[in-house]
């Protein structure tokens, strides 16, 4: 290979090493209820989350996008991420007693939609 291109290619494929591209989807993370939390953990975290955690949990009132499906887990789950992506940046974690965990893939359906702050 001639020293040109060598001098050319180089640079580059350092800059590739070093800064490789990512994914857009890459750090994105959602919080959601653990299927192996019991209602017990999931409705006491929700109920914080909802309460005086300061999550804004009126998309799954009555009448609302993600009020169906009308299970505790399924709005414990958007509760969680609510609480989680307006304070994630504030030190929160998707912990919640071991009730909820992060998840790489959008669980927003239909209507309803999951935020994610970057």
């Amino acid at each position: 290979m001639s020293p040109f291109l060598i001098r050319i290619l180089l640079p580059v494929l350092l800059l590739v090493v070093i800064f490789p591209q990512k994914s857009k989807g890459e750090f994105e993370q959602w919080c959601i209820a653990d299927v192996q939390a019991t209602d017990a953990e999931l409705q006491a975290a929700m109920d914080y989350t909802c309460g005086e955690g300061g999550a804004d949990c009126s998309k799954i009132q009555v009448n609302q996008p993600c009020y169906f499906p009308n299970t505790l887990k399924d709005h414990a789950s958007f509760a969680f991420n609510a609480y989680y992506q307006k304070f994630k940046h504030n030190g929160a974690s998707c912990y919640f007693n071991s009730a909820a965990i992060t998840t790489e893939k959008d669980p927003s359906y239909g209507s309803c939609h999951y935020d994610y702050t970057p």
